[in-house]
């Protein structure tokens, strides 16, 4: 294996843009604020932009030693404050049940006004805000299979921030990384196992930045995945747990765990 980190990408509020990290630190929850936030609709369902793809267009900025979180909208209008909270709530995560509690001020009422549909910002408590929690915490896809990927669909390239992955890599063949799963790698300082691959959904058919459906992705993963043996159908990337914590940056080695 040899291979390099060459790109990082988070977001503090689930659903909308992912922006691109030089560096981050991993801890057992996965990188520290990454989808710290999530949002509800009225019935208490969590919202992402599998529903809402025009979340995509507002990119989050938030920093927790002094709790200031800021939306910034494609008009250019910013919406920022501290974050003070409410008693906590039932709500459902996916299909799950899950404990929330939500940030007053108003940040909910402009995100609803832009998707035109109620919202609620919300503050997970007492899990990852990540799809698959703390066994899930870090996802990884290598530069070679959007290659990959990009051939099957007759286009140049495809960009990764469709996919939202926390960590992208360079240096190794195609899909090489569904060969790590069951086996540690160190990332950086951290030390990672990954799990699984991660199964796709129709948010990888939208364009990260419009939220506009553009391109076939799950047609075209049942083409080129079709068969495999994998413990998710539509399978790209892989996705696993934090087994030591440590920074990750840019130009970072992925090298076995010995």
């Amino acid at each position: 294996m040899t291979a390099a980190v060459t790109a990082l990408a988070t977001t503090p509020v689930k659903g909308l843009r992912v922006v691109a990290r030089p560096e981050l630190t991993l801890a057992p929850s996965g990188a520290p604020d990454n989808r710290r936030f999530y949002l509800v609709d009225e019935r208490g369902w969590m919202v992402n932009g599998k529903h809402a793809g025009t979340l995509s267009t507002v990119v989050a900025d938030y920093r927790h030693p002094d709790r200031a979180l800021t939306l910034t909208f494609p008009d250019g209008e910013v919406v920022g404050g501290t974050v003070q909270l409410g008693a906590p709530i039932d709500t459902r995560f996916f299909s799950r049940p899950a404990r929330a509690r939500p940030v007053l001020g108003a940040w909910s009422g402009a995100l609803s006004e832009h998707i035109g549909q109620a919202l609620q910002l919300v503050e997970s408590l007492g899990r990852s805000g990540v799809d698959r929690g703390r066994l899930g915490a870090v996802s990884l896809i290598s530069r070679a299979s959007l290659r990959g990927l990009a051939r099957v669909a007759e286009t140049r390239d495809i960009d990764a921030r469709r996919f939202r992955m926390l960590i992208e890599i360079d240096g190794v063949a195609a899909h090489a990384e569904d060969a790590w799963i069951g086996a540690p790698v160190r990332v950086g300082a951290a030390v990672v196992r990954f799990a699984g691959h991660v199964g796709r959904c129709s948010i990888t058919t939208r364009h990260p930045e419009s939220g506009l459906v553009d391109l076939p992705t799950l047609d075209l993963l049942r083409l080129y995945r079709a068969g495999l043996d994998t413990t998710e159908p539509l399978a790209f990337g892989i996705y696993g747990e934090v087994l030591e914590g440590g920074r990750v940056a840019v130009g970072d080695a992925i090298v076995p765990y010995r």
